[in-house]
């Protein structure tokens, strides 16, 4: 609440992301359409913006439909991935069944995993 009185555009741009959200969230909406809500945010703003929506939007029963390219939040938090490349659906099922082959019909290109000591991260 110490930010409650302050300019939207003073507010860092996690925070920002939350005042969206909010806002979005204060119309009743029937339904969430949510274009990059994390592509300029840093990783854990952007973990806590699509963790928050994400909790809120089950919580509430509102189905939303995220456009990301952050394969990690995608695969974390989503229920259903639908993969396009050039308008068309090469994808759709579960996050966990998003493979290689998968991720090359969406991106035209081998996926490349980076491993770290906790998870793989796909880039």
């Amino acid at each position: 609440m110490d930010k409650a009185l302050v300019r939207c555009d003073l507010l860092s741009g996690g925070q920002q992301q939350r005042v969206g959200i909010a806002r979005a969230l204060a119309q009743k909406p029937r339904l969430i359409l949510a274009d990059e809500p994390v592509a300029s945010l840093d990783p854990a703003s952007s973990e806590r913006v699509v963790d928050l929506l994400r909790t809120i939007c089950k919580q509430d029963q509102i189905p939303t439909v995220i456009s990301l390219h952050q394969l990690d939040y995608a695969r974390a938090y989503a229920d259903r991935i639908i993969g396009l490349s050039f308008g068309e659906i090469v994808y759709d099922g579960a996050p966990d069944d998003l493979n290689d082959e998968s991720l090359q019909r969406i991106y035209g290109t081998p996926a490349v995993t980076e491993s770290t000591a906790e998870t793989p991260r796909f880039v």
